[in-house]
């Protein structure tokens, strides 16, 4: 990755845009922008949501990929369009004026630096079910998207660790992959459920177990079943999970961005192309929405970056015949 150097760490530089987060909404964005000419920062704390996963999948040409590898030949790919990639934290962010004027990032690192326009594409957080054996297999047999891992783990005996109501839904998802699945209420009461709710998962063939989950079976570092508080242990070999989302959402709050609370966290309020309430900011990929799959991410990317590049174009125009104007009045 592309890096400062010690002596140009203290200093305020001014780009025409800064992205905060390396992931593929960020580099997206920074693609764009360096086709467009525009000077521009990628800051990447180095914390991609799928990290965990060996692969990601439903990526047109890119499928079965990698995701570091996929992330490393976009960093390249931005670097050589003159993007700069840097390795570090956006810690706080202000606004010039009330209008929308320029940027100040202060990195972790020490650095601060200025932009005219900003896109967020800082993510969000999967915090688990603290079962003993979810952490630690998550993105390989406890998994938590039908979309991303089906194919992978289809025809297997799947499991869904339920965690709100809301989790019948997704055990209803996933037995399209598999007409094996059991649904463990865990700390959800078989009376939240409504009729609507088990006429749909007796439909589907899927099973309702009750009683707490106490953690995974793993045998030959692989899963083999789901031990109850009981003690009875039920045999599967995929669990899906339902992670508790957490928006990264701390830079677009400093900047009074407008969020809208969903089931699945707050994220802003933006239009089509990720403009933010806040004039100047866009935002992409998780954080601005739970759903957003790589494939969503580089495309709210791209929105966002050719959006900003024809703002600064229209505006760099105005202000020159602003300029010109002022001038003939002399």
């Amino acid at each position: 990755m592309v890096t400062v150097t010690e002596q140009n760490r203290q200093t305020t530089e001014k780009y025409d845009v800064i992205v905060v987060g390396g992931g593929s909404a960020g580099l997206s964005a920074g693609l764009v922008l360096g086709r467009a000419r525009r000077r521009a920062l990628v800051v990447d704390a180095g914390e991609p949501r799928n990290a965990p996963a060996a692969h990601m999948q439903g990526y047109l040409s890119r499928d079965g990929m990698p995701p570091a590898e996929f992330l490393a030949i976009g960093r390249e790919e931005v670097a050589s369009y003159g993007v700069e990639l840097v390795h570090d934290r956006a810690v706080g962010v202000t606004r010039g004026d009330a209008q929308g004027g320029d940027f100040a990032v202060e990195l972790a690192g020490g650095r601060t630096v200025r932009a005219r326009r900003l896109i967020v594409t800082t993510g969000l957080k999967d915090e688990l079910p603290e079962i003993p054996g979810v952490a630690e297999r998550f993105g390989r047999d406890v998994v938590h998207c039908p979309f991303c891992h089906g194919w992978e783990v289809r025809d297997e005996r799947f499991g869904v660790l339920a965690s709100t109501p809301m989790s019948v839904h997704q055990a209803l998802m996933v037995s399209g992959w598999s007409d094996d699945v059991t649904l463990f209420l865990h700390t959800v009461d078989e009376g939240e459920l409504s009729d609507q709710d088990l006429r749909r998962l007796a439909a589907a063939g899927v099973k309702v177990v009750p009683g707490e989950v106490a953690g995974l079976v793993v045998e030959d570092d692989r899963i083999t079943g789901v031990r109850l508080a009981d003690g009875s242990v039920h045999e599967r070999s995929v669990v899906f999970v339902a992670p508790r989302a957490v928006p990264r959402t701390g830079l677009l709050e400093q900047l009074g961005a407008e969020l809208d609370e969903t089931p699945f966290g707050a994220y802003p309020v933006v239009d089509p192309t990720g403009r933010t309430s806040v004039p100047g900011v866009w935002t992409a990929g998780n954080a601005m929405g739970f759903a957003e799959q790589v494939v969503h991410a580089v495309s709210g990317g791209y929105r966002a970056a050719s959006a900003i590049v024809g703002e600064l174009i229209m505006s760099d125009l105005d202000a020159s015949l602003d300029d010109r104007g002022a001038g003939d009045q002399v």
